[in-house]
């Protein structure tokens, strides 16, 4: 499995390389003072790749994965249902409604890192493998032209509104993740529930190192406008380490779930079709509803072919009591707290 995650790893590092090199017309557009930043998209390829691949080897891992696939790739999931993917990837995977329901102060501050996070990439690695470039006709502006793979796709003055978004966006991107982390920052030094289970490496550098890279981009902005340049190389190199710090990190902490969170979208897909089919098929259960009822209370838990899958799943770990997916979690809860009274707290004196 590992051999085949390391082969896996190898090939995408490979065609990212390849894609630079054909992107950047033959490096004839690739900055050479952002090497750093690309060779660590290279190890970042390389990492995902690897970690994703031994992730899907998993057998929970690899049944979401496959019934996600099978959804999103099932002609007649898009025949009954053709809206549903778009929707899902913008309220699941875009404005993570879910999140909401737990805490709408969360959910804000995770909006703000992740469309900053989505800003900043969608600028930096483009730049970084030499796919964007800027050209001034005259040299020193302010008319530029934007460059994709060598093709003019944009003419703009740097001296209006459309210039200064272009100069600033990651700025911009800086702006949005600062508050944000700073939150979830604050939370994990403050929250008991939070404090309880975290861990440095795991929780807290990923928020000190996106600080770290907003504020000393800023930084950049402020040294190169106020100072005239002024510290700029110490700021640069500063700047420089920590973005590349991240992106090696990516694959192996708390910020692969960027990388996990669209497979989930595929099994929140298979949920859903699942219920439109269930629903369409009258006298499923006792009620109609096509949902699997409580054991205990009754109670509706999920679609049929939901709670089989899970129940597939622990199967295939091992796990002994899949019959308990049955039951909706307050009748666990129940006979949980039973079972104790009844086996554990009897026998004290």
């Amino acid at each position: 499995m590992r051999r085949r995650a390391a082969l896996a790893g190898i090939a995408v590092s490979a065609l990212l390389v390849l894609a630079i090199v054909l992107g950047s017309r033959l490096l004839r557009d690739f900055d050479s003072a952002l090497l750093p930043y690309a060779v660590a998209t290279v190890f970042l390829a390389f990492g995902v790749a690897y970690r994703y691949t031994v992730w899907v080897s998993a057998p929970g891992a690899r049944r979401l994965f496959t019934q996600g696939l099978r959804a999103l790739l099932s002609a007649e999931n898009f025949r009954r249902a053709p809206t549903a993917l778009p929707r899902m990837i913008a309220t699941y995977l875009g404005f993570q409604k879910f999140l909401g329901a737990r805490s709408h102060a969360r959910w804000a501050a995770h909006q703000l890192i992740f469309w900053g996070c989505v800003l900043a990439a969608l600028i930096t690695f483009p730049l970084t493998w030499g796919w964007f470039t800027f050209t001034s006709s005259t040299g020193s502006g302010p008319g530029y032209e934007m460059r994709i793979w060598g093709f003019k796709v944009l003419g703009f003055d740097s001296l209006n509104i459309v210039g200064w978004l272009m100069f600033h966006g990651l700025d911009i991107a800086a702006v949005l993740v600062i508050p944000g982390a700073s939150y979830f920052l604050w939370r994990r030094m403050k929250d008991r529930g939070a404090i309880t289970g975290q861990r440095f490496a795991y929780d807290l550098v990923p928020l000190i190192a996106l600080i770290v890279i907003s504020v000393t981009g800023l930084l950049l902005t402020f040294s190169s406008i106020f100072l005239h340049g002024g510290g700029y190389e110490f700021l640069a190199i500063l700047h420089m380490v920590s973005v590349v710090f991240t992106l090696i990190y990516i694959p192996f902490g708390k910020f692969f779930h960027i990388v996990q969170r669209p497979a989930a979208v595929g099994m929140q897909l298979f949920k859903y079709t699942a219920r439109r089919k269930d629903d369409a098929t009258p006298g499923a259960d006792a009620d109609g509803s096509g949902l699997l009822a409580c054991r205990r209370c009754a109670r509706p838990i999920d679609t049929v072919p939901s709670v089989e899958n899970l129940r597939a799943t622990m199967h295939d770990l091992n796990l002994a009591f899949d019959e308990w997916a049955a039951y909706c979690p307050r009748c666990k809860r129940v006979l949980r707290g039973h079972a104790y009274l009844t086996h554990v707290k009897k026998g004290f004196k």
